[in-house]
């Protein structure tokens, strides 16, 4: 295990991260969220000019060098008030940006990676499809050679930031070889010809990120977009070990919000002439808030302290993944209890949270299939679950 504990100047990132969100991005939260309402350019600007959506990437493209770490402090300190404002430095600090920074060319780094640290660019991850979801080898999406193009052709599901964001980190298949061995990912942006986006999605939560199907018909792009070739699917899914901390960290945001919460309401509220804090069965089930959430944090934060400016040991990512998806849903089903009536409503904002916990949940992995990569993991051994 990794002993550590934050620097000096993380201290000074969380602070002043917090303060931003409170001053800025925690009153537009609940609003946001009920018009189903995008990140406005000017809100992404300003994340952007603050250096928080570049904090985790080279300096070289305008970023902040940070190490993974870094990344996830700011992440947390914006989702714990707003998950819309916070979706943007997730996708860029932990998301297809930072895939670029590790295995782009020099030439894609320098095209690719400056307008989404600016904040006037946003790039989003397409992976599944409609008959590849958990089976993600199964994808059909084909983008094929011609002299100096690819050409593309397919269907993509459940992207997010699908119809709204510029540009799209793409998996495809890209010969004929079965599985994962014929699977890369190109860059390919907004207006490409031949490139259609289905109506967004009205989902459960995840209110505000937007989420369309995306539609490739002899979409071509130029051959230097290929990030990753056929066969570089495991250098694909390192880089992704990164996002599964992002997203494990959005889950803890939401965990750490809703214990924030209730520890004051159970303080305040009164019944039978005293606080409800003073009843043993709410102190038995704050208790499990402050374990379970302290426990995802140490979990992911072991996890992004081992990994550095790279990407994190596979099966700790998928550890604290699983773990932070599960805690996220049960503290914020229980912080909904211990307000009783009023955890049922809007106006508490512990629904919103509760809705988004089962989103990243399911982003990204869900944690059954975390599970299965757990086992694999640690066993080192690889199981077919077609057989």
């Amino acid at each position: 295990m990794i002993e550590f504990a934050l620097t000096p100047e993380q201290e000074i990132l969380r602070e002043s991260t917090a303060r931003l969100a409170d001053e800025v991005y925690a009153a537009k939260a609940e609003a946001w969220d009920r018009d189903r309402t995008f990140m406005p350019d000017e809100e992404r600007k300003r994340l952007g000019d603050l250096g928080l959506l570049g904090i985790g990437l080279p300096g070289a493209y305008g970023g902040g060098d940070g190490t993974l770490l870094d990344s996830l402090i700011v992440i947390e300190e914006l989702a714990k008030r707003n998950q819309i404002a916070a979706f943007q430095a997730f996708e860029s600090n932990t998301g297809p940006a930072r895939a670029i920074a590790m295995l782009g060319s020099e030439a894609q780094k320098e095209r690719f990676l400056p307008p989404v640290i600016r904040g006037s660019a946003t790039m989003a991850i397409s992976i599944s499809e409609p008959d590849a979801g958990s089976a993600a080898t199964d994808m059909t999406t084909s983008a094929v050679r011609d002299g100096d193009e690819v050409v593309i052709n397919g269907a993509k599901r459940w992207c997010s930031g699908g119809g709204h964001a510029e540009m799209y980190l793409v998996y495809v298949r890209m010969n004929e070889q079965l599985g994962s061995r014929g699977i890369g990912a190109v860059v390919v942006e907004a207006g490409a010809d031949g490139l259609t986006f289905g109506p967004q999605e009205k989902l459960m939560g995840f209110r505000g990120i937007p989420s369309a199907d995306m539609f490739f018909e002899d979409v071509r792009v130029p051959a230097e977009n290929v990030i990753v070739p056929a066969g570089g699917f495991r250098d694909l899914f390192t880089a992704f070990s990164i996002e599964r901390l992002g997203n494990a960290t959005m889950s803890l945001a939401i965990g750490q919000a809703c214990l924030d919460l209730t520890a004051k309401y159970v303080e305040e509220r009164k019944q039978f002439g005293k606080d409800i804090v003073e009843f043993q069965a709410v102190q038995l089930a704050l208790a499990d808030m402050v374990l379970k959430t302290q426990a995802a944090r140490r979990l992911i934060w072991t996890a992004a302290a081992s990994a550095g400016t790279g990407a994190p040991d596979p099966l700790d990512a998928s550890i604290a993944k699983c773990y932070s998806n599960e805690m996220a849903k049960e503290v914020s089903d229980l912080a909904i209890q211990l307000h009783g009536g009023n955890g049922y409503s809007v106006e508490y904002g512990l629904e919103r949270y509760h809705r988004d916990a089962h989103g990243w949940a399911v982003a990204g992995g869900t944690p059954t299939i975390q599970r299965v990569r757990i086992v694999s993991q640690y066993l080192g051994r690889s199981f077919n679950q077609r057989a």
